[in-house]
């Protein structure tokens, strides 16, 4: 099939023309072919497809709350490519056979690549490391380990795995979160907290462990990566870490760009999520990190739950949002409108740095002649309110709902196919083999 997408903005500059055939970018410039499918793109920009380090899929085991499908329909409404899947399944995918399972759903869906995350530790249980060279051998092929929502608290086996990784560039993904700091905590500890009488969520939970893992990479000489970063504190620890030439690189949720801890006075259980809504400060904090490529990539840490884990008292409810068909719209809020990065700083945040920490070699490559056509094009003037009923997610766990926001993707090509069309779900790609 060919396309010609027409008159686009490549990352918000220029507009031009793109000419898709057979998956892959064949030209740019001012281009003309009558045989190819148009999509007018005047006012429209051009993005790489987003590639999103960290999303629970929820298969196997939990698919009333998102199956791999529904998921990836989700993801490419967003404008994704591609989605590392975290570990955190029913049974948890630690060993090869439950990656390779849900890299096979993905690759049956056909609506981004998703590249599944085998656990750290066997059963997220934190005693004893999961078949990591088994994983990584795997059809799957997984480079990044993670038993996110459970940090890998034992220095030592954080340092066995770190070890064990950098034989073949693998990362490892950190949830820090010091347990013995968080026991019973339900949000930030702070001055809220103290106001509505909860246990509270300290800072220096996620920052002690930062520290210490910096360290670890450090010594060993392995990539780190730090899930969901939340905290000021947090990012002038992983700034000193660069700059001492440690090998980490650290996400930001949209959620945390843009709530605070003033929301959980609801005491409305779709602002329940781990690690906690934070203080003001703490957003001003994440937003210049990002802008100074101390934080380098959004992870949207998209959790959905069923209605029945959220609809109940704030004590009981899980934690999690949903974020895949909002990210995109979230940044652009947060961090261009506000002028802290330009479109082309987003491709970075969005896509092609969060392929290169995945070691995803089709993702997140350049708008060039010859790439993979994995592509986004988003309207940034477009404004619309956010309804979790009409998402693609079975997750209705949205922290956004009812807010008015910018930007809407309007395709999203996979591998030269459009996942998306006119907003809406197209068609999947179908695998070749």
């Amino acid at each position: 099939m060919k396309y010609l997408i027409r008159q686009a903005a490549v990352l918000g500059g220029e507009a031009t023309d793109v000419l898709i055939i057979d998956g892959k970018i064949a030209q740019l410039g001012e281009l003309s072919d009558a045989e190819a499918t148009v999509i007018e793109a005047a006012g429209l920009v051009l993005l790489p497809g987003l590639v999103d380090p960290h999303t629970h899929l929820r298969e196997p085991g939990r698919e009333d709350a998102e199956t791999v499908e529904t998921g990836s329909q989700a993801a490419a409404r967003g404008g994704y490519t591609a989605v590392h899947a975290m570990a955190n399944s029913t049974p948890v995918a630690d060993n090869a056979g439950v990656v390779e399972q849900v890299y096979e759903l993905g690759r049956k869906a056909g609506w981004v690549d998703v590249r599944p995350v085998g656990a750290v530790t066997v059963g997220l249980g934190g005693q004893q490391l999961s078949e990591i060279g088994a994983m990584a051998d795997s059809r799957a092929k997984v480079r990044m380990f993670s038993d996110d929502g459970i940090c890998v608290s034992d220095p030592l086996l954080m340092r066995r795995a770190l070890e064990y990784v950098k034989a073949f560039d693998g990362v490892i993904a950190q949830h820090a979160q010091e347990p013995r700091l968080t026991e019973g905590a339900q949000m930030n500890e702070g001055e809220v907290s103290a106001v509505l009488g909860m246990t509270g969520w300290p800072a220096v939970a996620e920052e002690s462990i930062i520290a210490r893992d910096v360290l670890l990479a450090e010594h060993v000489g392995a990539r780190l990566h730090v899930c969901h970063v939340s905290t000021a504190g947090s990012v002038e620890i992983i700034r000193w870490a660069k700059a001492r030439g440690i090998a980490v690189t650290a996400e930001v949720t949209p959620h945390h760009l843009l709530l605070t801890d003033e929301k959980v006075k609801t005491f409305d259980p779709v602002y329940k999520v781990n690690p906690p809504l934070r203080r003001e400060e703490d957003v001003l904090a994440l937003r210049a990190g990002v802008a100074d490529g101390t934080i380098d990539v959004i992870g949207t840490d998209h959790a959905p739950h069923p209605s029945e884990a959220k609809d109940c008292e704030w004590g009981v409810a899980a934690m999690g949002m949903t974020g895949l068909e909002t990210a995109l719209s979230i940044v652009q809020h947060a961090l261009v409108q506000t002028g802290l990065l330009s479109w082309a700083d987003v491709a970075r945040i969005t896509s092609f740095t969060p392929a290169k920490i995945g070691s995803l070699a089709d993702q997140g490559r350049p708008i060039a002649v010859g790439e993979p056509a994995n592509l986004t094009l988003v309207d940034p003037a477009a404004r619309w309110i956010v309804d979790p009923f009409t998402m693609a997610t079975k997750g209705r766990n949205s922290p956004f709902a009812g807010m008015e926001l910018p930007g809407a993707v309007r395709a999203t090509f996979f591998h030269g196919h459009p996942t998306v069309l006119d907003g809406a779900l197209a068609t999947p790609r179908v695998a070749n083999d």
